[in-house]
Order: C-alpha cells, then structure tokens, then sequence
C-alpha cells in the first residue's frame, strides 16, 4: 500500500519544481498544494514549523526543500512500496 505525499508549494518556485520533477521520475504520486491559491494550506504548513517552501510531507513527517532529507522520504515510500 502506497503511503500519501504532500507537496506544498507555490507560483514560481523553482526548488518546488524540481522536487515534483523528482518525486515524478522515481515514480511517486503525490498531493501538490499551492499554498498561493489556498491560505489554508499555509496554514498546515506553518503547523509543521516552517513557513516557506517545497514542504515534502510523507506519514507526517516533514522534509523542506530539496535535500538529502529529501531523498530519505523517497526512499522509505519506495521501500514501503516494495
């Protein structure tokens, strides 16, 4: 069973891109929310700690930016659907 990824993100963010891009070619679906276009997404954001983004979200356990940390939420949906 695979596990639900969020993406929070914005307009014109390129860092946002490039972690849909990568969560795209590894085969993972996921959630994108715009935080521009919903203000209660920037609300579950800042309930995570952060206020800016990509939030990478996976089984509640938050990821900003495109980070090793990043590749750590990859892997663990990736080995959760293996």
């Amino acid at each position: 069973m695979s596990k639900q990824v969020i993406v929070y993100t914005t307009n014109d963010c390129i860092e946002c891109t490039m972690v849909k891009q990568v969560l795209t070619q590894e085969g993972i679906a996921f959630e994108a929310r715009n935080i521009s276009t919903h203000a209660e997404y920037q609300k579950e954001v800042e309930k995570y700690g952060y206020l800016g983004v990509p939030i990478t979200v996976v089984e509640g356990r938050a990821v900003k930016g495109f980070t090793n940390e990043l590749k750590e939420l990859i892997d663990l949906v990736k080995n959760k659907e293996a």
